[in-house]
């Protein structure tokens, strides 16, 4: 069902909220810090766990999908309710905090990227499955012979 997508939507921006505000008082800034982030990070996790359990029903992902689409005006409302003033006010600490969780995004992507092995690009995949289809690897040679082809398509 739809309204189960936005259920499991908004168990995810109560936890983000809570767990931002979590964050905020253990860095001793009086705001929430990332709770929107961590909202969205908590749904992925969420919806990437219920395809591998073989849960997600259609309307569960139309549901997920709707509010993926709205995530960045949530995310400027929400934004616009932070009060800003309060959190540069936490001095250095907030600094520290921006700075470490961007390394740490760099470090997790980067990790990412290691495990997962080699990946091919487009132009490999493309050019594999010309070779499968026995296809012309030449261009000017692959136009040649698409030309009577379209002509012939056209004639019927």
């Amino acid at each position: 069902m739809t309204i189960s997508g936005v259920a499991l939507l908004a168990i995810c921006t109560l936890l983000g909220s809570y767990l931002g505000d979590l964050l905020g008082i253990v860095l001793g800034v009086k705001a929430n810090v990332g709770g929107v982030g961590i909202a969205m990070m908590l749904l992925i996790a969420a919806r990437l766990w219920l395809v591998k359990q073989d849960r997600l029903s259609q309307g569960l992902k139309l549901g997920v999908e709707f509010w993926g689409a709205l995530y960045i005006p949530i995310v400027v409302a929400m934004a616009a309710q932070q009060d800003v003033v309060s959190a540069i006010s936490g001095g250095p600490v907030v600094l520290l905090a921006g700075f470490g969780a961007v390394i740490l995004c760099f470090a997790v992507v980067a990790l990412i990227g290691r495990l997962s092995g080699p990946t091919e690009t487009m132009d490999e995949i493309e050019a594999r499955e010309r070779e499968a289809a026995g296809a012309v690897s030449d261009p000017a040679v692959q136009a040649a012979t698409d030309t009577p082809r379209i002509a012939a398509r056209s004639q019927v």
